[in-house]
């Protein structure tokens, strides 16, 4: 079923008889060549381009609940390249590429809006320390732009200038940055690997691999043994549960990161806006809800609930940033799960078991990569070799001192 404006006038006017599921939900087969631990953006995207890029038609895609009930439906859509060091730029770029073209790629509206981001700068060493950032963007063809104080006033007069702790100096800003439809970007990834051959089996959790002689041979489900050649984990913050079931212990740790929406409003943020001084970012949807968050909640936890002191910190970063947030009424929030590494930037990378692949420590990042994730995850596991843009994402790089500490906060996951 391939979507069009003639297809959707022709339902229209025949009562929308004729639309049909967006993907089968098939029993899984004994044995496949690929199979896909986590049924997210990451996990879809990788199963899509086993199958689209390289040919791997024979993949499963395991998935303990429902398609998209983990991270991808759980986050503020934002999209973004705007990074400074060699290891991540190139990736994210990349990954903003693909971004351009998902639309006509994958045949799906994950409504792409390319409304650009400003980061805020509220000191002069943090304006010269984003003038660093854009000609880094720049020099990876990501493109930047530094406004000044009074450009700013004029797109976003109602931000707090004038603030005695932090004054707004200077912005960077990414045109070509913006946000996705999270649950489209998920339904699109899901039915164009379907339309492919790749079996998506959602209320299968795996409960343990199985290991013969330093190789993983397959996995143990909810729904009996399936053996494979090969076994991606991309499973966001439930990693180092799944990875323990293979008797690895991963330099990540799994904390809450909530996010919020308001009540509908009419438009008045243009893109998306980052608080400087603080950790606020905010943008407004299609249906007019501002969309925030902010930090993560600052104890280990598997639970998709937050706690009530980073509802009052993430407020009060709006309130510094933009005073009239205020007397917005928040219509509800809910947590995802992050997987924080402990240099703030992801592992794609084979593991020491034989045919075990994962693909873990997004942070913050997660959403954004989505299609450079799948992308490059697929090229590791067809080939057996790193992507060129990913190729600084290795699992030893901790043991062999080539961490790519994006923030500058040091070894302490929380932090970024």
């Amino acid at each position: 079923m391939k979507f069009s404006g003639i297809r959707v006038l022709k339902e229209a006017l025949t009562g929308h008889k004729g639309w049909k599921s967006l993907w089968r939900d098939p029993d899984p087969k004994p044995a496949y060549d690929i199979i896909i631990v986590g049924g997210g953006g990451h996990g879809l995207a990788t199963a899509y381009h086993l199958a689209a890029t390289y040919g791997i038609t024979n993949v499963a895609v395991l998935e303990k609940g429902w398609l998209g009930s983990g991270n991808i439906g759980r986050n503020t859509t934002i999209i973004r390249s705007n990074y400074l060091l060699p290891g991540n730029q190139p990736f994210y770029e990349f990954s903003m590429k693909l971004w351009e073209t998902q639309e006509q790629d994958l045949n799906f509206n994950s409504m792409v809006s390319q409304r650009s981001i400003i980061n805020l700068a509220h000191t002069d060493a943090q304006r010269d320390a984003y003038r660093r950032r854009g000609n880094a963007m720049h020099l990876s063809g990501a493109g930047g732009e530094l406004l000044s104080r009074d450009q700013l006033r004029e797109m976003l007069p109602f931000l707090n200038f004038d603030n005695a702790r932090f004054p707004i100096k200077a912005g960077l800003m990414q045109k070509r940055a913006g946000t996705a439809r999270h649950d489209g970007v998920a339904w699109g990834y899901a039915r164009a690997a379907d339309m492919r051959g790749v079996d998506l089996i959602q209320n299968c959790e795996v409960t343990g691999f199985d290991i013969t002689d330093g190789r993983v041979a397959g996995v143990q489900t909810t729904r009996g043994p399936i053996k494979a050649g090969k076994v991606g984990v991309a499973v966001a913050g439930s990693s180092s549960r799944v990875m323990a079931m293979a008797g690895m212990r991963l330099p990540i740790e799994s904390h809450v990161l909530q996010a919020f929406v308001s009540e509908g409003l009419k438009p008045v943020i243009p893109g998306v806006i980052t608080f400087g001084a603080g950790h606020f970012y905010v943008s407004q949807s299609d249906k007019g809800g501002l969309v925030f968050g902010g930090d993560i909640d600052g104890y280990n936890s598997y639970a998709q609930r937050g706690n009530l002191p980073v509802v009052e910190d993430v407020a009060e970063g709006g309130m510094a940033l933009m005073p009239m947030i205020g007397r917005a009424r928040l219509l509800r929030s809910w947590g995802g799960i992050m997987d924080m590494s402990m240099d703030g930037s992801p592992i794609i990378d084979r593991t020491p078991l034989d045919g075990l692949y994962l693909n873990a420590g997004w942070c913050y990042g997660g959403f954004k990569a989505t299609p450079a994730s799948g992308y490059c995850f697929a090229h590791l596991l067809a080939t057996d070799t790193p992507h060129t843009t990913a190729t600084a994402y290795r699992l030893d790089r901790f043991n062999r001192g080539y961490v790519i500490d994006e923030k500058g906060v040091g070894a302490q996951p929380n932090l970024h």
